[in-house]
């Protein structure tokens, strides 16, 4: 018997043995539900193919073409992915709507005899559930902004304080971007828009609203993608702690962070090239001559006390919010990152939600 559900929570998705899509790759790669599969019963190219000839020529025809494909690529995820599943498999398939895709994959399942389960409404139904969370006027996140000058070690210490059991949300490692000019990752590309609510939706939905989430202050763009409205919204209303350190030791660590972009001269000329037309000719020739000398940490430093540092200062003269504390570092090393994680973890631990129990 072929079940149905709209229920996306994260314990019902856990009940699940695997969350198939079955939509195509470009699809899939636009946006899918986290942790899911895709196994499409048409590929990018079959579906435009079928599309055309339902559009431009016949329905009959492309209904009995595409029927041939969805049964040879079901046919094949049959003897390849899912070869090894046993009768208790229990999936949760789904499509964009819910609609002859999926109902494809459920109906070859359900003879099988697995205890297959299709999601009503399919891909659209997540992307509904997505949305009414980020895309709400407030959220119930409490959170606490870890601000500080660049080259500090947010980032370093938002995962010194996961460790220690502090909530965190790394809104950088969700969009594959480190939040500047430079920021870019040479080994992976950003998500799509879609794909980041995704999975910052997953990385929230695990949260405990009596306690803080910790998030490193941001604009409201990393790279390209953009902090949904929600969570920007409790962002906004932060309490902030500040961090501290010598300009020569944050660029020391952002000459360490950064070695990739440093790697690639061409990329770090045009990241450069971008920076805005306020500095002079001359500062930049200056930059981009330490850059061609490989003097990345002079460069860095210089980056930090003429371009960073000012339009931080900026910000936070701007900026209304109450301080929960100050952790200053001599140095950015491993060494005062666990220290200043130490005194972060209980900074927070100290910090209490009103109403919370």
């Amino acid at each position: 018997m072929i079940r149905r559900t709209t229920d996306l929570s994260a314990a019902a998705r856990a009940g699940f043995d695997a969350l198939i899509d079955v939509r195509s790759p470009a699809e899939f790669a636009e946006d899918h539900i986290p942790g899911a599969i895709n196994l499409p019963v048409l590929d990018d190219a079959e579906r435009a193919e079928i599309g055309t000839i339902y559009v431009q020529s016949s329905k009959f025809l492309a209904r009995r073409i595409g029927a041939a494909k969805v049964a040879r690529n079901i046919a094949a995820h049959l003897d390849g992915p899912l070869k090894d599943r046993d009768g208790s498999f229990r999936p949760l398939v789904h499509c964009w709507r819910g609609g002859q895709r999926s109902g494809a994959m459920v109906a070859v399942m359900d003879q099988i005899g697995w205890p297959v389960t299709v999601l009503d409404g399919g891909y659209m139904t997540w992307r509904r559930t997505v949305q009414a969370a980020l895309y709400a006027p407030d959220g119930p996140w409490r959170v606490v902004l870890l601000d500080g000058g660049t080259g500090s070690g947010k980032t370093a210490l938002l995962e010194r304080l996961a460790a220690r059991g502090v909530q965190t949300i790394d809104l950088e490692g969700l969009a594959a971007h480190r939040g500047s000019l430079f920021g870019a990752l040479t080994d992976r590309a950003q998500p799509a828009q879609k794909l980041f609510e995704s999975r910052l939706f997953v990385a929230l939905e695990g949260l405990d609203p009596a306690r803080p989430v910790v998030v490193e202050a941001e604009s409201s763009r990393i790279g390209a993608r953009t902090v949904p409205p929600a969570l920007w919204a409790a962002m906004g209303r932060a309490e902030v702690i500040e961090l501290s350190a010598p300009v020569a030791a944050r660029a020391a660590f952002s000459a360490r962070v950064y070695a990739d972009i440093a790697a690639d001269p061409a990329g770090l000329d045009a990241a450069l090239s971008r920076l805005p037309r306020h500095h002079s000719k001359e500062t930049l020739t200056g930059w981009k001559a330490l850059a061609s000398a490989g003097e990345i940490e002079s460069l860095a430093a210089a980056l930090i006390a003429d371009h960073y540092d000012p339009a931080y200062r900026r910000m936070t003269a701007r900026r209304d919010r109450p301080v929960l504390g100050r952790v200053e570092m001599a140095e950015v090393s491993e060494a005062e990152l666990d220290r200043a994680a130490g005194a972060l973890a209980a900074l927070i631990s100290s910090f209490v939600i009103p109403g919370a129990a």
